[in-house]
């Protein structure tokens, strides 16, 4: 289980920081000629996407277990 703070810089990361980079590589890529940009786009796409969705688990899983718990007193 993540603790709170490593949660938030995960979910920081999944939802800022790699689609600006994915969106960063397509572009300066085809500027600059740069080959397999469209690949590292991609690729950072699907690890972004990834990531979001086992924080999105991960983030059902604790409220579900919050819930149980303050039923449970």
């Amino acid at each position: 289980m993540l603790n709170s703070k490593v949660y938030d810089v995960l979910k920081w990361v999944a939802i800022i920081v790699l689609p600006a980079l994915a969106t960063l590589v397509t572009v300066v890529f085809r500027v600059w000629n740069i080959p397999y940009g469209a690949e590292i786009a991609q690729t950072v796409t699907a690890i972004a996407t990834f990531l979001g969705a086992i924080l999105c688990i991960s983030n059902a899983t604790y409220k579900t277990k919050t819930e149980e718990d303050s039923e449970n007193g």
